[in-house]
Formats: C-alpha cells, sequence, structure tokens
C-alpha cells in the first residue's frame, strides 16, 4: 500500500471541498472495499477523506412517505430498520443474503452503490483487465468466465456488478442523492450504473467531486408483497450466480402491478423491463412467467462457461414469482 494524506472531515462542506480541489481524493465510510482494494494496488489514493463523522446515518420518513435513507447508514441496521421489514421487505431481505453480518455492520448504504466488481481478472495484476488498466483487454473473455454477465457485457467487459442491495433498489425506483460544491444532484438507482461499452472503468455516473448523501426510496404499495432470491453456489457468503428482486399484486387471477430486477447475470443492476411489460395486465399463470422470463432473458448471450445463466436466470424469475402468488402456487 503507498503512503497517502488522511483527513477525517468534522463537517459535508469540508470533505466537498477536498474533494473539489485536489485530485486522487476518495471518501471512506465502513472500507470494506476501498481499504481492500488500497491494498491490492488498484486504487492508490492521494489523499483519503474518512467521512465517518458527517451526519448522514439517519432513516427518517418525508411527509409523502418516501424513506430517506443517509449514506452511511450501515447495511445491518437498514436491515433491521423496522419501516424497511414492512414496506420494502426484498430489500431487508437482499442485504441479509449478502456478505457477512461482520461486513454488514460496516458497509454503507453508500458504499455498497460504489463497490466494484468482484471479478478475478480485475483483482489479478497479472491479468488484462479494462477496468484496472483501461486498454489493456479482457482475460475474462476466452478465460475463466463461469461468473461473469449475460447481459450488458461488450467486448471490453464482461464483468458482473456484485450488489444485492442495488439489485432490490433497482427495483423499487430509489434516487441516489449526490451532493458537491456545485449543489444537490438527483440520480435514479436504474440510471446510476454505467453499461461498460468501450469505457468500463467508468463505472457510474457520479462526477469526481461528488459524494452520496442519501438514498431516498418512494412510496411503492407493491412491495409490501415483494421478495428476494439469490442462487449461489453455497448457502452463506458467496456472490450470485443468479438473483431476482420481485414483487407482485395480482387481482381476479391477473398481474395488476408487478417489480422485477436481477443481478448475477448484469454488468450493472438489471431492470427487467422487458418482463414486466409482458406481465402486467396478464394472467398470473406459471406459464405466463416463463414467457416473461423468456423475454426478459431473449438478448442474453452467454460462452461455454456462463450461458447456463440463462436458463437459470428464468428458472429463478418463474420460482420467485411463484412464491408471491396469493395461494403460493400457479395454474
Amino acid at each position: 500500500m503507498r503512503t497517502f494524506s488522511y483527513l477525517s472531515a468534522p463537517d459535508t462542506a469540508t470533505a466537498l471541498r477536498t474533494i473539489a480541489d485536489g485530485e486522487g481524493v476518495k471518501f471512506l465510510a465502513g472500507g470494506t472495499n476501498l481499504v481492500d482494494l488500497m491494498r491490492e494496488g488498484i486504487e492508490e489514493p492521494v489523499t483519503v477523506v474518512d467521512i465517518t463523522r458527517l451526519p448522514l446515518d439517519g432513516i427518517e420518513e418525508l411527509p409523502d412517505g418516501t424513506l430517506r435513507v443517509g449514506a452511511l447508514v450501515t447495511n445491518s441496521r437498514l436491515a433491521a430498520d423496522p419501516l424497511i421489514r414492512t414496506r420494502y421487505p426484498v430489500l431487508a431481505q437482499a442485504i441479509l443474503l449478502g456478505a457477512s453480518a461482520q461486513l454488514r455492520n460496516m458497509a454503507t448504504v453508500g458504499g455498497n452503490l460504489l463497490q466494484r466488481t468482484r471479478c478475478m481478472y480485475f483483482y489479478d495484476e497479472s491479468a488484462a483487465c479494462n477496468k484496472r488498466v483501461p486498454g489493456s483487454g479482457c482475460d475474462a473473455i476466452g478465460g475463466f468466465s463461469r461468473g461473469s454477465a449475460v447481459l450488458g457485457s461488450s467486448e471490453h467487459c464482461i464483468a458482473t456488478h456484485p450488489s444485492d442491495m442495488a439489485v432490490a433498489l433497482v427495483m423499487l425506483d430509489a434516487v441516489v442523492e449526490a451532493e458537491s460544491v456545485r449543489g444537490i444532484r438527483r440520480i435514479p438507482v436504474a440510471e446510476f450504473h454505467r453499461l461498460p461499452g468501450d469505457t468500463p472503468h467508468i463505472e457510474t455516473v457520479l462526477a469526481a467531486d461528488e459524494l452520496i448523501t442519501a438514498v431516498e426510496l418512494p412510496p411503492v404499495p407493491v412491495a409490501v408483497h415483494s421478495r428476494y432470491r439469490k442462487v449461489r453456489d453455497r448457502a452463506s457468503y458467496a456472490f450470485a450466480l443468479v438473483s431476482v428482486a420481485a414483487a407482485l399484486a395480482v387481482e381476479d387471477g391477473r398481474v395488476t402491478d408487478v417489480r422485477l430486477a436481477l443481478g448475477g447475470v448484469g454488468t450493472k443492476p438489471w431492470r427487467a423491463t422487458e418482463a414486466e411489460r409482458a406481465l402486467l395486465g396478464g394472467p398470473a399463470t406459471e406459464d405466463a412467467f416463463r414467457r416473461a422470463a423468456e423475454a426478459e432473458l431473449a438478448a442474453a448471450e452467454g460462452g461455454p462457461q456462463n450461458a447456463f445463466k440463462i436458463q437459470l436466470a428464468q428458472r429463478t424469475i418463474v420460482a420467485t414469482l411463484r412464491r408471491l402468488l396469493p395461494d403460493g402456487s400457479a395454474a
């Protein structure tokens, strides 16, 4: 690890001025990803600004029913919050299925959104990785790619986004609040992460001088009936091969509202809009769920090692929606 300057920011204004005035500045919250990346030499900040003293650790309900979650709220606290567990069970479930209890106690909402891929080639200095060294190539293409993406990839990168929490946030139409010395900007989580294209090292739309200060969860009535399903190689402490965040409302046997997002299969948290369109207003049957899943994965592309994810994702979508039916089964 290279030497760096350290500043504990006493307030938000100081933190924002520091990152605006200097190059190579990184914010430190829980440190569950940044510290690892610094140890590996992937991140080499000139200055680390500790933001843990900032007043960004609250959860409050706004007059319109929106829940405002501070960027420094830990994953554990968010998952345990009564309003989250009641109104957005999919979010609590997604968080609890990610990482370990120790990591969840440290990891923050803002940091979770900004975590970088766990692709093995990204962490291997001897390998070519366009995320780590732009223009160097992608050894995952043609290499060990069992965990790689089948949606949203490019010829420059096939790495998946690792977050479980972000998948649920995309499904819930959450909004990121970002602040800089220039003011406050609000970014839908669905638009926050970028597809790799030919610049996979640029992973979000967050500007270099911006700090995530909060995430807002709008009222989503259907989210009361939501579920997160995660398929992985072992029962705990593993990243998703496929995950599904789903919410479903059914009246008289027809789908009146549906939300779907996928993890483990995309280069970013993936909102399943094709499946939603196929389902809305139609019959709530297993055949309909299967057709919608096939429509969503129609554009998926997998290689010899990860093509199994396409069918696995389809089956997981069907299984998750089936569990959300009023009687727990589909005709």
